[in-house]
């Protein structure tokens, strides 16, 4: 069962029961239906045109939950209105699905985390993750979101401002290697940049390009997670670096700054040094600057306390870090580079052991169990 195929065809068909007259909840329901039963069938029949197949069953899956609720009175409708049988039409749905879920009856909050569950296809404990809340938490609010919009009628997409925040945490959630989605984010970011004038467009595209651009350096042919101090700066795509610099000036040009402007232009610095020594890190703390007025983040004032250590020295580093909260994923493994950095060895190894414990992912554990082994070893030499 190809799951990738799955995922990739799921906003075209959801945008198909949508166009013709389903409220959300009921066809996000159906078309997962229509999921479990291909899961179910295809390996030993798979069929000639896997989104009409996905579609016909969509639908049907829709009909038959419509005739057991009120939408009982209008199945003879729904029925004319159903897809006529043989190949479906090549139409992408996926980024007007992402507008029309940022719907004005929903908080931005509880419209992200209704597409990328509905419409970008992670789950409900990725979500969690990415929003740094418990995944019971999670469950809830994308419960509470679909019956917000259960019976609305999709006519009045979200803003922008939304959209983009959809669209930074797919990526995100794809870059950290658990789920490939990074270059799906990529491709619509640029259809949205494509069709309006926005600078904050503009710098998310240019981010997830700098980003990118580093991914083929980030692990090692064994898998393990290679720090970006550590990379093989000849791996990174060059192309996509200047492509990303060259649209992240010209937002910067229209004076309008926003925090992904400000995020692109840490990427860009990274990107502009040869080598990790060369790292215009001080530059780096200023934007940091910018980016902690423009958003209070918790996890920019993290990484601010990172890149101060490489400014001003790990003490500098350390003080900048107690005034984060220390119960925010990944504040252990940061305490622990600053206080390796700074000769503390024992504190640091404890650490990143506490880190790995805590960490998110497979990869990410596997690392910071390294770097405890690494300083233990250098302990008892």
């Amino acid at each position: 069962m190809n799951e990738l195929l799955l995922r990739s065809l799921t906003p075209s068909v959801l945008g198909v029961l949508v166009r013709r007259g389903a409220d959300f909840a009921a066809a996000e329901d159906a078309v997962q239906d229509s999921l479990v039963e291909a899961v179910r069938v295809w390996p030993a029949d798979p069929p000639r045109d896997p989104k009409g197949w996905l579609t016909t069953v969509a639908w049907r899956k829709f009909l038959d939950a419509a005739r057991s609720d009120a939408s009982r009175r209008r199945r003879e409708d729904l029925v004319d209105e159903e897809p006529a049988p043989g190949p479906a039409p090549a139409v992408d749905d996926t980024l007007q699905l992402y507008f029309l879920c940022a719907h004005p009856s929903l908080t931005p909050s509880s419209a992200v985390a209704l597409t990328l569950r509905a419409v970008g296809g992670l789950t409900t404990r990725q979500i969690a993750q990415a929003y740094l809340v418990p995944e019971a938490t999670m469950a809830q609010r994308i419960s509470r979101a679909k019956r917000t919009v259960s019976g609305v009628r999709f006519d009045r997409p979200g803003d922008v401002s939304t959209v983009l925040r959809i669209l930074y945490l797919v990526f995100n959630e794809g870059y950290s290697g658990d789920v490939d989605l990074s270059a799906e984010a990529i491709r619509l970011t640029r259809q949205l940049a494509a069709s309006i004038d926005h600078p904050e467009v503009a710098g998310l595209l240019a981010l997830m390009l700098l980003h990118h651009a580093r991914r083929a350096a980030r692990t090692a042919p064994d898998g393990s997670l290679v720090p970006l101090a550590e990379q093989d700066r000849g791996r990174w795509d060059t192309e996509s670096i200047a492509e990303g610099v060259e649209i992240l000036q010209a937002a910067l040009a229209r004076d309008r700054l926003g925090e992904f402007q400000a995020q692109a232009a840490i990427a860009a610095l990274h990107a502009d040094a040869l080598t990790a020594e060369e790292t215009d890190w001080v530059q780096i703390v200023e934007w940091y600057d910018e980016l902690a007025r423009l958003t209070d983040s918790p996890v920019v004032r993290l990484n601010r306390a990172v890149a101060v250590g490489e400014a001003d020295g790990p003490r500098a580093g350390l003080a900048a870090l107690a005034a984060v909260n220390d119960a925010l994923p990944r504040h252990a493994a940061v305490a622990a580079y600053l206080h390796e950095r700074d000769g503390d060895l024992a504190t640091a190894a404890r650490l990143y052991a506490e880190a790995a414990r805590k960490a998110p992912n497979l990869a990410e554990r596997d690392h910071l169990t390294r770097q405890a082994a690494r300083l233990h070893a250098r302990r008892t030499r």
